[in-house]
C-alpha cells in the first residue's frame, strides 16, 4: 500500500493517483447509517426504549472491529427494541434522520452518469426503502424487524436470501449484483463507515470511508474525513 496521502484538508487517497473515469464505473454501493444518513437507526430507536446507551455502545464496538460476530451483536441489539411502537419508529424516520451532507448531491452524479445505485445495510427496510425511494436507487439488501400489534417483538425475520445482512452479505450482494448486470467488481465503488462494510469495499474497483472508523480509513483507497460524500466527485472526471 502507498502511503496515504492528503489532497486537501479531509481528503486522503492511497492505492491510486486521481482522477479516475467516472465512465469506468457502472454500479456504486452504500452503506445507510452514518454513511448516507447522519444517524444509526438502531441507537435512535432505542433511545425511545430508554436504551439507546447500552445500545450505543455495542454498535460502536461492532463499527470498530471489535466485535466479531455481527450477526450476534445485532440480534443482542434488537432484543433491546422488544415493545417499541411503529409509531416511535416513525417519529425517528421524520425527526431525526437526515441525509449526510453531499449524498443527494454524489447519487445524483453517479446516476447520471450512468451508474446504478445499490443500497447495503446492517440496518433496516422501514428505514432502507425510505433512503431507496429518497435517493431513486436500483437496488437494496437490509434486515426486516418483526412487528406484531403495532410494536417491535425484539426479533427479525429471516428472507429468502439468508438470515442477516451482514459485511459478508454486503459483499455477496455486490458481487451479486455485478453478475445480474454483466459487470465486473472492478467497475463498482463502495462507500461505508464501519468494520462490516470491509467486505464489500475489499471487492470494490474504488473502496471510500466515510467519516469512518480507523480500521476503515487505513483500509480505504480513499478517506474522507471531513465535508460531504460529494467531495469524492473531485476525483471522478
Amino acid at each position: 500500500m502507498s502511503q496515504p496521502t492528503e489532497i486537501s484538508p479531509g481528503l486522503v487517497i492511497q492505492r491510486f493517483t486521481p482522477p479516475l473515469q467516472r465512465a469506468r464505473f457502472k454500479l456504486a454501493a452504500f452503506d445507510m447509517d452514518s454513511t448516507l444518513i447522519n444517524i444509526e437507526c438502531v441507537d435512535e430507536i432505542a433511545d425511545a426504549a430508554g436504551r439507546k446507551a447500552e445500545v450505543a455502545a455495542i454498535t460502536e464496538a461492532a463499527m470498530r472491529g471489535e466485535i466479531t460476530d455481527y450477526k450476534d451483536s445485532l440480534r443482542q441489539r434488537v432484543a433491546l427494541l422488544k415493545g417499541v411502537t411503529v409509531a416511535r419508529m416513525e417519529q425517528v424516520l421524520r425527526q431525526r434522520l437526515q441525509l449526510n451532507p453531499g449524498a443527494r448531491e454524489l447519487t445524483a452524479a453517479f446516476k447520471a452518469a450512468g451508474m446504478k445505485l445499490l443500497l447495503v445495510s446492517g440496518g433496516f427496510t422501514y428505514f432502507t426503502d425510505h433512503i431507496r425511494d429518497e435517493l431513486g436507487m436500483d437496488f437494496t439488501r437490509s434486515n426486516v424487524l418483526e412487528i406484531e400489534n403495532g410494536q417491535l417483538t425484539g426479533k427479525m425475520l429471516d428472507q429468502p436470501w439468508g438470515d442477516i445482512c451482514d459485511g459478508d452479505e454486503k459483499r455477496k450482494m455486490l458481487l451479486q449484483t455485478c453478475a445480474k448486470l454483466g459487470i465486473s467488481a472492478d467497475q463498482t465503488i463502495a462507500v461505508g463507515d464501519g468494520a462490516n462494510d470491509l467486505p464489500m469495499m475489499g471487492a470494490a474497483g474504488l473502496s471510500v470511508a466515510y467519516h469512518a472508523k480507523p480500521k476503515v480509513r487505513e483500509q480505504a483507497m480513499v478517506a474522507i474525513n471531513s465535508g460531504g460524500l460529494d467531495r469524492l466527485l473531485a476525483l471522478l472526471v
